[in-house]
């Protein structure tokens, strides 16, 4: 994933906080509305859009002669593969990971736990009964295990 840039981000920042995913989007002018103390020319704005819109970080779509963006993703799911691109960075992950374990705060550590059981709550593979010897893919009763 590619990291933003200043004024990257300051654009992703108003269509995160402003444009509801499920809404047609916001156009340029309404961006360049919200950066209002910037002070930045609309063609910056429009650029920036464009630019956003190659890297896969918007989704625009065509509205008369103007165009209405949106963001592609959430805040927190272009955050999530910013951690997870940096942890393909080299060395160890499992060091890593160990190493933000513990530089988490107690409320941090509670949040992750809980979404830590949720999920494997959500994808533990069922166990079978206690293993029993086996002839084959049957039992040797000749009954499969379910």
């Amino acid at each position: 994933m590619t990291r933003l840039g200043d004024l990257e981000r300051a654009v992703m920042d108003v269509l995160w906080d402003t444009v509801p995913a499920t809404s047609g989007g916001v156009t340029v002018r309404e961006v360049a509305e919200a950066l209002d103390g910037r002070e930045l020319a609309y063609t910056t704005v429009m650029t920036v859009l464009d630019r956003l819109a190659g890297k896969g970080m918007v989704q625009r779509e065509r509205e008369g002669r103007a165009w209405r963006y949106r963001a592609a993703a959430s805040r927190e799911a272009h955050i999530a593969q910013l951690m997870l691109d940096a942890l393909d960075l080299g060395g160890s992950r499992d060091a890593a990971l160990v190493r933000f374990a513990r530089s988490v705060t107690g409320t941090e550590a509670d949040v992750l736990r809980a979404a830590l059981g949720a999920e494997a709550g959500l994808t533990a593979p069922t166990t079978a009964p206690a293993a029993q010897p086996a002839t084959g893919p049957a039992g040797a009763d000749g009954a499969t295990d379910r």
